[in-house]
């Protein structure tokens, strides 16, 4: 199975740092505001930023990592792979992006 760590932004520039192992379901319930809490009272709309691996505990593990990071870095990370911040849930990026779980 493969697990998904991923970056959602609104339009403010608020970041909200996911794990999941279905990236597509997961990025229609934020779009849609299906789940209650952060990500829709934030409106987390924009896909910005995955990393594909296939352990459950490396990507879980991943997230924390992220998760525990100063903004100027997540920045950076989205930056590095998507320069121009464009919503990657049209899925019109890489199949396999360069970063793994």
């Amino acid at each position: 199975m493969t697990y998904y760590v991923y970056i959602m932004t609104n339009n403010s520039g608020t970041l909200y740092v996911g794990v999941t192992n279905d990236l597509i379901r997961r990025v229609a319930e934020h779009k849609s505001g299906a789940t209650k809490g952060f990500t829709s009272r934030y409106k987390m709309t924009r896909l910005v930023y995955f990393e594909m691996g296939g352990d459950a505990l490396a990507a879980i593990e991943r997230e924390k990592q992220i998760k525990g990071w100063i903004r100027r870095r997540k920045i950076a990370l989205v930056a590095a792979q998507n320069p121009k911040w464009k919503d990657l849930s049209a899925f019109d990026c890489p199949a396999e992006p360069s970063a793994k779980v």
